[in-house]
């Protein structure tokens, strides 16, 4: 069956609710932030740029909501002036159930990463636990807001399941860096105004980071495997590298998340001058052909530095980053001060 494309008018009421729901709907904890980023997330990995409905699984949400809590599971404020290291609170009432079933997962079976979390037996009891969670709690109230209930993301569709209303994806994926923005920083204002979080936080300036980006010594891991992997030399310029930069190929401000595969070394002066510009067609070919030939070398990279590696995700996150910058008129970094537009012939990259 065939859907229709939002139109013009569909996609500004799509933002406006959007809108409304932070706004207007009562955050008691965190859930609904990450339940906003797990569907963007997902619609922009397992979707399309059409009309239609996107099918996910309660289980599909709760493994993305492991990920994205994973590391908000352990103490914050370790060497912080004024801070007392602990857990952030991420509910008005006691801790979050899923902050609280992640942190006691590490601390008894001592795995550092959701990667090797996922290769234990024990891993699917706390990946049910948290997609029980996610269906009973933020499934059930994102779509509340206003003293009313709109449900203009999803419907149930089943055990265990939700579908994505007609259009929803659509938006998502043309939305999604808005999303991640909104549903951050509304994320980081919640945790500092809970007041029980005022003696972890000290004088924080690094709690976004935390929350969301990879650590340094997740970074630094990831440096010295691409260093083994790719050799010396900066991925954009080609040049011997003496200080590198672990940069994200598509940018971490279009697609928020860190992938292994995503990841090259470069030069701080490229990295600087490309920033949060999507590389042009020669650098794209480099780094899809670096895709297929070393793929299985990332994922192990990526694993030991405690990232997620999907070399199919990534693939799918860059396809969509250069169809959207299409349609917007975009233009592609091929070196300092020079660039180029995005044409139809980008799309070649992805089907060659």
């Amino acid at each position: 069956m065939l859907h229709q494309l939002p139109s013009a008018e569909g996609q500004l009421l799509f933002l406006s609710k959007l809108q409304r729901l932070f706004s207007e709907s009562d955050f008691t904890a965190t859930y609904k932030f990450a339940l906003l980023i797990a569907l963007a997330d997902l619609a922009v990995e397992l979707g399309a740029d059409d009309g239609g409905e996107l099918a996910l699984s309660t289980r599909q949400i709760g493994e993305r909501f492991i990920q994205i809590y994973w590391r908000q599971a352990l103490p914050y404020g370790t060497g912080l002036v004024n801070a007392t290291p602990g857990i952030l609170i991420q509910n008005n009432g006691t801790q979050a159930a899923v902050i609280s079933a992640i942190a006691a997962f590490r601390m008894k079976h001592g795995v550092g990463t959701p990667q090797l979390a996922r290769a234990l037996p024990e891993y699917q009891a706390l990946l049910g636990s948290v997609a029980q969670t996610v269906s009973a709690q933020p499934l059930n109230y994102l779509q509340n807001f206003g003293g009313m209930t709109d449900v203009f993301l999803f419907e149930r569709a089943g055990l265990g399941k939700v579908k994505l209303k007609p259009g929803v994806m659509y938006c998502l994926r043309r939305f999604q860096p808005l999303v991640q923005q909104l549903a951050r920083s509304h994320w980081v204002n919640h945790i500092k105004s809970n007041r029980r979080n005022i003696s972890i936080l000290g004088q924080a300036d690094d709690l976004e980071d935390f929350l969301f980006a990879a650590s340094r010594q997740s970074l630094l891991a990831m440096a010295s495997g691409l260093r083994k992997l790719d050799g010396e030399k900066c991925f954009y310029c080609g040049t011997i590298l003496t200080n590198a930069d672990v940069d994200h190929f598509v940018p971490f401000s279009q697609y928020p998340r860190d992938l292994a595969h995503n990841f090259v070394l470069a030069h701080p002066a490229c990295n600087r001058s490309k920033s949060d510009t999507l590389a042009a067609g020669p650098l794209l070919e480099r780094w899809l052909d670096r895709l297929g030939h070393h793929a299985d070398s990332l994922t192990e990279i990526g694993q030991a530095a405690g990232m997620i590696a999907d070399v199919q995700v990534s693939r799918q996150i860059a396809a969509w980053g250069y169809t959207s910058a299409l349609t917007q008129g975009g233009h592609a970094w091929l070196a300092p001060s020079k660039y180029e537009p995005i044409d139809q012939s980008y799309s070649g990259y992805f089907t060659a």
